[in-house]
């Protein structure tokens, strides 16, 4: 990289304190307007895909889940969302679904990354769809794992919604954060896997204390108190989105019902599919990744 870049818009350059845990994947930041940022870790050969992961997690949770498989068929560029990880946004705003969808979009721009397809996990997979409805002509098609599809009342919305609050939420994160969240975050990290138990190596390997930090928190109580206006707007725009979607969910899949989320919006999308795993739960990705790459692969064909 030639020397003054890293200053520059859209220039690529390394996350700085990345390397201080040694379970943070190495990243690179995209710089981009109104004090944003997206940062990315790539890996693997092939037709581009995007990876966007959900709520209480980094790139690291897709990176330790269906990555290594994607990345035999597709070169993988893992995302960190706005305000999660490494990624930059500015503190009350931002937070909406299609907002970071058009961040992540121009990050995309930016890495030259051409006709992906987006991949998303639960919040993710929400801004996936999004992403597919504002630039359909711009990519392959989009793969959504336990995707949220429409509005309903969360316990995110209970538990980290008072953090977003202008004022006094801040203190009330930093407060948590050295009190109950201690206890909480485990218990909730761990109810996402369910029916299955977390994986041993993600146990080891996922970086908890950067996806559970304060300003993360907050940012998923920012994310959570727009759901409802961003995924009313999600379902709008629905039977628009011309272009290949397939979506998995899990039977047993607690944290975001597939029938009433994934198979509801495959219905609504033209020529949306929906496969059930048995069995699986939210965290899918973790265990059914031929699953997910038979997805990717199937949109990458159709486009």
């Amino acid at each position: 990289m030639a020397a003054g870049t890293e200053a520059l818009p859209g220039a690529a350059r390394p996350a700085q304190g990345a390397g201080a845990d040694p379970r943070i994947v190495p990243r690179r930041i995209v710089a981009l307007a109104q004090d944003r940022t997206i940062a990315y870790a790539e890996t693997g050969t092939g037709p581009d895909l995007v990876a966007i992961h959900g709520t209480l997690m980094c790139l690291e949770d897709v990176w330790l889940g269906p990555v290594p498989a994607l990345a035999e068929h597709f070169r993988v560029v893992a995302v960190d969302r706005p305000g999660h990880g490494f990624s930059r946004r500015p503190r009350g705003a931002a937070a909406d679904i299609w907002d970071q969808a058009a961040s992540i979009r121009e990050a995309v721009q930016r890495l030259g990354l051409r006709r992906p397809v987006i991949l998303g996990h639960s919040f993710g997979g929400a801004v996936a769809l999004a992403y597919g409805m504002l630039h359909p002509e711009e990519i392959a098609g989009v793969v959504a794992l336990a995707p949220i599809c429409f509005p309903e009342p969360r316990l995110e919305q209970v538990l980290f919604g008072p953090r977003a609050l202008p004022f006094g939420g801040d203190a009330l994160s930093a407060l948590l954060a050295a009190s109950s969240d201690r206890m909480l975050l485990p218990l909730l990290w761990n109810a996402m896997f369910f029916p299955e138990a977390m994986p041993p190596r993600f146990a080891r390997d996922f970086p908890f204390d950067l996806a559970g930090r304060p300003g993360q928190i907050t940012a998923e109580g920012e994310d959570a108190g727009w759901l409802w206006p961003a995924l009313t707007r999600n379902v709008l725009g629905y039977p628009s989105l011309h272009r290949p979607v397939r979506i998995l969910g899990g039977s047993a899949d607690l944290v975001v019902n597939s029938t009433l989320h994934g198979m509801r919006a495959a219905g609504m999308i033209p020529g949306a599919r929906f496969e059930r795993l048995p069995d699986a739960g939210h965290m899918l990705h973790h265990f059914q990744a031929a699953a997910v790459v038979r997805a990717a692969c199937a949109v990458q064909a159709c486009a």
